[in-house]
């Protein structure tokens, strides 16, 4: 299977707002449910997607995408209504929690009606969103308004320079107006930072990362650098550990692990004053056992898991009037979920080609 991005270059822009009128939606049971679970072969149940809204974004992450990229015709994007059709498909199979992606969520149009008919789907206890933060000065309280409670944005150096080198297009302080108003806004479940971690980058950086976020009151995740895509460097050269980080933190934190759950592959350490810092570990500790999630990219190709090439198209099936080929379609993908992932950072040959961009998180 091909990765979905082509070199070339194009701005982001120019996607079309939800049209006037509700979506019907379909009768569901007491208890918010179809009366239906979705349950891969490996027992494990799924209770929460990550939906990408739009493969556009107004950064450019060297460990995300290159720098030159073609995005996808309009016509190859699912419309926000068929994002919400297939959000409302979910619920009814028993998703609770749907986290928006992207790309950069925040650019698509139309971003916080999305999000407000999402958290009033029967059933779906929780919207969330992961985003650079460059947008939320201007969307944070139109956000927290439609329902959003939850709001993860990633930010992986506190030095302007090494931010612009990092994100070729960004400007920190853009994202640091973000979450600000992003605190402002106060989200009933949080504001929470995300830091992929890169040897020779920001390594030593980590602590002071953790109390920018700890003196605002914010928890923080560290994230083991994934290997999607072929970005130009190996990635054996800037793979830095948890456990590097780890004791580098517990040089200025007194630290004790916590068994705290947000819904994802974070392990958490509770700080003195409560603080809790993350750590997602794709290479050093595989937390597939306990996978409850599936990724929908913004093409509707419905991605089991991120560490695997193998996917179910929605697109077709979730332009159709019925949605029971949608709902099949969903099924169908339980039954190709692996049982885990395979990274391997020391290997020369990159295992999964498309970008993460491609893939939203």
């Amino acid at each position: 299977m091909r990765n979905i991005a082509k070199t070339t270059n194009t701005a982001p822009g120019g996607d079309i707002p939800i049209p006037g009128g509700d979506i019907p939606i379909s009768p569901f049971s007491a208890n918010g449910g179809g009366g239906e679970s979705l349950i891969d072969r490996w027992g494990r149940r799924i209770t929460y997607i990550r939906l990408s809204v739009t493969d556009r974004c107004d950064f450019r992450c060297k460990y995300c995408m290159p720098m030159r990229v073609q995005f996808l015709p309009k016509k190859m994007i699912m419309s926000l209504e068929e994002c919400l059709r297939v959000a409302r498909v979910f619920s009814s199979l028993g998703v609770r929690k749907v986290r928006l992606t992207g790309g950069e969520p925040l650019v698509r149009p139309g971003i916080a009606d999305l999000c407000e008919k999402i958290a009033a789907l029967p059933g779906v206890s929780e919207v969330a969103i992961t985003t650079n933060g460059s947008q939320l000065p201007k969307l944070a309280p139109a956000l927290k308004d439609a329902g959003v409670r939850r709001v993860n944005i990633s930010l992986d150096t506190l030095d302007e320079d090494k931010f612009r080198a990092l994100t070729r297009t960004g400007e920190l302080q853009s994202v640091l107006a973000g979450i600000d108003a992003a605190l402002a806004a106060d989200f009933p479940g949080g504001v929470k930072l995300n830091a992929v971690m890169i040897r020779g980058t920001n390594d030593g950086e980590i602590s002071r990362l953790a109390d920018f976020a700890l003196q605002r009151g914010m928890d923080i995740s560290f994230i083991e650098e994934m290997p999607l895509g072929d970005v130009g460097y190996r990635r054996s050269e800037t793979y830095y550990s948890a456990e590097d980080a780890l004791s580098q933190l517990q040089k200025t934190f007194a630290l004790c692990e916590s068994d705290f759950n947000s819904g994802g592959p974070a392990r958490y350490w509770r700080t003195e004053s409560g603080g809790k810092i993350g750590f997602i570990t794709p290479h050093s500790r595989n937390f597939c056992s306990s996978c409850n999630r599936v990724r929908i990219t913004a093409s509707g190709r419905l991605y089991p898991c991120l560490g695997g090439e193998e996917y179910v198209d929605l697109l077709d099936a979730a332009r159709q009037q019925s949605d029971a080929p949608l709902t099949a379609r969903i099924m169908e993908a339980m039954d190709i979920k692996p049982e885990g992932h395979e990274f391997n950072v020391h290997s020369s040959e990159t295992k999964v080609v498309r970008f993460m961009s491609a893939t939203g998180g």
